[in-house]
């Protein structure tokens, strides 16, 4: 397993000819996952709008004029609802979002015990709630917490163009501090806010570079929301979102990358050949956070087509020791 990729490197891999990119992730992929299993996850924003970032793709955010308003936290009850019915269409893994900067006070326990409730369902727990101190990330290890999402969003240089209240230091520093306690990492990035591929290289050489390699890769494909600073910005082509799918598996090929957001508008043939360029993850259900998801009645459907099961529930520490 290499930790020393650099953009360059990276750089050669997105400027392959694609089926000789395609045969290499498909290669990479198989050394450490069976090629026809999918693992299933679920997202729930449990805390919606009002974020006083201002990440210019974000509708959560307060600084902009969007259909998403601030709502309260959800109640415990609500939420155990939303796991039972997601454990029931199979997924393996429930994810809770919250639009915080940072967690804070009584909300901060609520979602604690909501944490351990999912555990109790003999679930894999997840959370995104912004910012995490080294106190936050060992109350999340000690009740259970398996995975914390922290994206990088882009490189470092891109960054500086999208995000002005939290720096790029800030977001490794919340990683950090997840990693020192022991919990499995999810941490990936947006493409297609106009970034050139060379923001992409160094996006991914970002992730590639961190040792162990984070356990789940969420590519998002953005999804352009009236009302943000980047919902007129030029559409990335279908092509260079399955490139950067390729790259993520073959520098990071014992992680699982995740097809994420804007798969509702991906056709069956494009996230088709994004499962063969080495995306083993998805967001099953109606929803991601605030904006549309495939249906799982769909998903069920082209798995069907492509031979595709979902995959069974696997230790975070089995993961981790393919990382090793």
């Amino acid at each position: 397993m290499r930790y020393d990729w650099t953009v360059e490197e990276i750089t050669k891999l997105f400027e392959l000819p694609f089926n000789d990119l395609m045969f290499q992730a498909q290669q990479a992929h198989r050394m450490y996952f069976d090629a026809n299993e999918v693992q299933l996850s679920t997202l729930l924003s449990i805390k919606t709008g009002g974020c006083p970032e201002d990440c210019k793709y974000c509708p959560q955010s307060s600084r902009y004029n969007t259909d998403v308003e601030s709502e309260l936290l959800m109640k415990k009850d609500e939420v155990m609802q939303a796991a039972k019915v997601a454990k029931e269409k199979g997924a393996t893994r429930f994810c809770m979002g919250a639009a915080w900067r940072e967690p804070k006070g009584r909300a901060f326990d609520l979602v604690l015990d909501m944490i351990r409730e999912v555990k109790n369902m003999d679930m894999e727990a997840c959370a995104t709630l912004g910012m995490l101190d080294a106190e936050q990330a060992r109350k999340l290890k000690d009740v259970g917490l398996d995975y914390y999402n922290h994206n990088l969003d882009s490189d470092p240089d891109f960054y500086k163009t999208i995000v002005s209240t939290r720096t790029y230091e800030e977001r490794l520093d919340t990683l950090k501090n997840v990693r020192a306690e022991g919990m499995s990492v999810c941490c990936g990035g947006i493409v297609g806010m106009g970034e050139a591929m060379k923001n992409r290289a160094g996006m991914v050489a970002q992730l590639a570079r961190m040792h162990p390699h984070p356990e789940s890769v969420p590519i998002n494909m953005l999804v352009k929301v009236e009302g943000t600073p980047m919902s007129e910005v030029e559409d990335l082509d279908n092509f260079d979102f399955i490139r950067t799918i390729a790259v993520a598996k073959i520098t990071m090929p014992s992680s699982h990358i995740r097809l994420s957001a804007g798969r509702e508008v991906m056709s069956e043939e494009m996230q088709s050949l994004c499962f063969l360029a080495g995306a083993n993850s998805i967001f099953y259900g109606e929803k991601l956070l605030t904006t549309g998801n495939t249906e799982a009645d769909q998903d069920q459907a082209l798995f069907k087509k492509l031979g595709i099961r979902p995959e069974e529930r696997a230790t975070a520490s089995s993961r981790r020791v393919a990382n090793a």
